[in-house]
C-alpha cells in the first residue's frame, strides 16, 4: 500500500465523523471512529515553554479513493467541537468557550476536499476548506499512506496518517505569539463500503 492510500484511509475516518454521505462504489471508505482506529489530534504551545497535547473524541468522515486515479480523491469530515479533549477539565471548559472554539454557536467544524496532488503513489498533498468557528479558510493536509489490505473479519480497509498546521488568528483565537499556531495529526484508518 501505498503512503497515498494510507493517507485517504485516515481522511476516511474524518469524513465518517461529519457525517457526510457519498455514492456507494468499490472506492468508498467510511472512517472507523466505531472501532477507534481513527484520531485527530492536536498539539499548541503553552508559553513558547512545552507543548500543550489534546484530541477530539467524537466526529465523523469519509473518504472516496481509486489509488490508479488518487487526483480524484474526495474527502470529506465532520468534527463536535464541543469533544475537545486535553486532559484537564478547567482548560476544556475554557477551550469551548466564547474567547476560543464557542461550542454553543459553532457545535460543528468540517473539512472537506477540493483537490489531491500525489508526486509518487505514496505521499499526497490534500488541499480543502477547512470551516471552525464559521470561518472557512483553505489549509493542505501532507499525507502518507500507512497500509491497506484485508481484514479480520471479511472487509477491506485502508489506512492513512496526514499533518496539517492552522493559524489561531485565522480563526479569531488569540492565546499569544508562542501560541499562534495548531499543529493538527490525522491517523485515519477506513472501512472499504
Amino acid at each position: 500500500m501505498t503512503r497515498l492510500e494510507r493517507f485517504f484511509a485516515i481522511v476516511a475516518f474524518s469524513a465518517s465523523a461529519f457525517g457526510l454521505s457519498m455514492s456507494v462504489s468499490a472506492n468508498n471508505y467510511v472512517i472507523d471512529t466505531k472501532g477507534a482506529h481513527a484520531f485527530i489530534n492536536f498539539k499548541i504551545s503553552h508559553l513558547g515553554y512545552s507543548w500543550v497535547h489534546g484530541n477530539f473524541t467524537d466526529f465523523s468522515g469519509s473518504f472516496n479513493f481509486d489509488p490508479a486515479s488518487p487526483e480524484k480523491s474526495q474527502i470529506k469530515v465532520n468534527i463536535n467541537t464541543d469533544s475537545v479533549n486535553s486532559s484537564h477539565a478547567e482548560r476544556d471548559k475554557h477551550l469551548r468557550g466564547k474567547k476560543f472554539l464557542n461550542v454553543s454557536k459553532y457545535p460543528e467544524a468540517s473539512f472537506v476536499s477540493t483537490k489531491v496532488e500525489s508526486d509518487d503513489g505514496k505521499n499526497a498533498r490534500i488541499y480543502g476548506e477547512f470551516t471552525l468557528k464559521g470561518v472557512t479558510k483553505g489549509i493542505v493536509i501532507e499525507a502518507v499512506k500507512v497500509g491497506e489490505g484485508k481484514d479480520p473479519w471479511g472487509g477491506y480497509r485502508a489506512g492513512f496518517s496526514g499533518t496539517t498546521k492552522l493559524s489561531m488568528a485565522d480563526f479569531d483565537m488569540n492565546l499569544g505569539p508562542a501560541s499562534a499556531d495548531i499543529y493538527i495529526t490525522l491517523e485515519v484508518e477506513g472501512v472499504r463500503q
